[in-house]
Formats: C-alpha cells, structure tokens, sequence
C-alpha cells in the first residue's frame, strides 16, 4: 500500500485532527475520512483549548462557526508552522470565506459539501496545495463582478481565466464560455501558474480570492 508523505516528512498517512463540538457531526467526518488509507484521524476535540498536542498533525479541520478563525491560525501555526488549517462553516458567505483565507486558513469548505468534496481537501491540503468551496468562490466573483486592483503581473485575458478557475470552470468549459481552443486555455493556464508560483487549480482559485483579483 501507498501511502502519502506526512507533511512532518514522516511516511505515513496524513495525521488529522478534528475540532468540532458537534459530536455525531465530529465522528462522521472522522468516519468518512478514516475510510481512506492515506488519512489517519488522530484525535476529536470539542475545542482548540481542549485539543491534545499538535505537533505530529498534519491537518486541523476546524468549525470555526464556533471557533475565532484568527485565534485557531495564531494557535495551532504558533506549535506546529507546517500544520494546515481547514476551516468548515455552516454559511455559504464569500467574505467570510475570504477571511478566512487572508486569516491563514488553508481550506475553506462548506458543511453541507459531499463526502467526496471533503476527501478531496484533504487531500489537496496533504498535497500542499489549498482548497476552496467552488459554490462559495463563484458565489462571491459574481457578486464582486471585474476587478478594479491592478494586477500587474496577469493580462487581462487571464484574470479572465483565474476568475473562471475560481468559478469551478474546467478548461473545456473556460474555452466554451471565452469561445477560444481547450489548448488555447491550457497554454493560458500554464503562464497564469508559472506567473503566481503555483501548481493546481485550487491554489489559483485562492489567489484569485485573497489579493482581490476577483
């Protein structure tokens, strides 16, 4: 079996640790995320205070519905700097999701997202990349419509295309939408990652979010 890279540089699966006071809601993600041999949940706590010690975690998914986003970054980050932060929250509002993401935090997600949604921040988190809620993200670049900031370092053509990716878009359905080749947007997103120093789409999605490209 395979497993990933702990992010301590241990090999093994991904440590996670769970802060929810929701019990029932707690041990469902627990369960959910246990199913995959590549996560090891180490441990449910009702708050950050309450936690055990976090400096073999990986991962902290983190209701912060009930927690102060810019406390639980300051405190976790403080013991363990390489740790991620996921943050999960009832509510769907953009901006704070945006806070969250300028707080620290390096996944945003909904609580009424899939299971697969889930597995699969997680497993972006472990593979250093970041993660947002899709629905939430294009919920807020609507409602922002064209950026004002400058952006020296995109063209207008692809703060365009970031604004999409931000939206969920595929390259399929970015080229439908500007009426331009799939190739023709994969060149696009090819220079928009080399440009902003990032490797995945959920990482692009965040950047567009965090310094207002959107």
């Amino acid at each position: 079996m395979e497993f990933l890279v702990s992010m301590t540089g241990n090999p093994g699966p991904l440590r996670v640790l769970i802060i929810e006071k929701q019990m029932l809601f707690a041990k469902a993600v627990a369960q959910v995320l246990s199913a995959d041999p590549d996560v090891k949940v180490v441990g449910i706590a009702a708050g950050r205070d309450s936690a055990a010690q976090t400096k073999d975690v990986d991962i902290v998914v983190i209701d912060i519905d009930t927690e102060e986003i810019d406390d639980v970054v300051e405190h976790f980050k403080n013991r363990s700097p390489g740790v991620k932060i996921c943050a999960l929250s009832a509510h769907t509002q953009g901006e704070l999701m945006q806070h969250c993401l300028c707080a620290g935090a390096d996944a945003y997600i909904v609580k009424d997202a899939s299971l697969q949604e889930l597995q699969a921040a997680i497993k972006s988190l472990g593979e250093g990349s970041s993660y947002v809620d899709p629905r939430v993200a294009a919920s807020l670049l609507r409602r922002r419509g064209p950026s004002s900031r400058s952006t020296n370092e995109l063209s207008p053509r692809e703060r365009e295309i970031i604004r999409l990716i931000a939206q969920g878009l595929s390259n399929r359905d970015i080229g439908r939408r500007l009426v331009l080749s799939e190739k023709t947007i994969k060149n696009h997103v090819s220079h928009i990652f080399a440009k902003i120093h990032c490797t995945a789409r959920s990482q692009a999605a965040v950047h567009a979010i965090r310094i207002g490209l959107a």
